[in-house]
């Protein structure tokens, strides 16, 4: 298995949008589900939101209606489009593979991608 690549963090002002992508050779053949977490500095890393092999989606609560999950399943890559983007959503972007059922060889970190968001 290869672990996510993620891509297109960077610097955008408050109120701003940003999409960020995530790869995961063969998490679509290998039946995971995706999610979405974050890491700001000296705080716990945190869950954001998931999308399940049926295309299924959840979100934290203080990111549903801004952040839409998505996936394009021939190209093994998540998307997280995030709108009305807030300071407070400065963090290190991380995804995963997420073991599901009937899925195998999953529960893979990437490296992160930084999202900073200030003015």
């Amino acid at each position: 298995a290869q672990a996510p690549v993620e891509s297109g963090g960077g610097l955008v002002q408050p109120g701003g949008s940003l999409r960020i992508s995530c790869t995961a050779p063969r998490f679509t053949s290998n039946g995971c589900a995706m999610s979405w977490h974050r890491q700001a500095v000296g705080k716990e890393r945190e869950w954001i939101s998931r999308i399940s092999p049926s295309g299924d989606t959840h979100y934290l609560e203080s990111v549903k209606g801004r952040f839409t999950i998505s996936k394009d399943d021939a190209k093994d890559t998540v998307y997280l489009q995030m709108d009305s983007l807030k300071p407070e959503d400065t963090a290190m972007y991380f995804c995963k593979t997420v073991p599901w059922t009937g899925g195998s060889n999953c529960n893979y970190w990437g490296q992160g991608t930084q999202v900073t968001v200030s003015a």
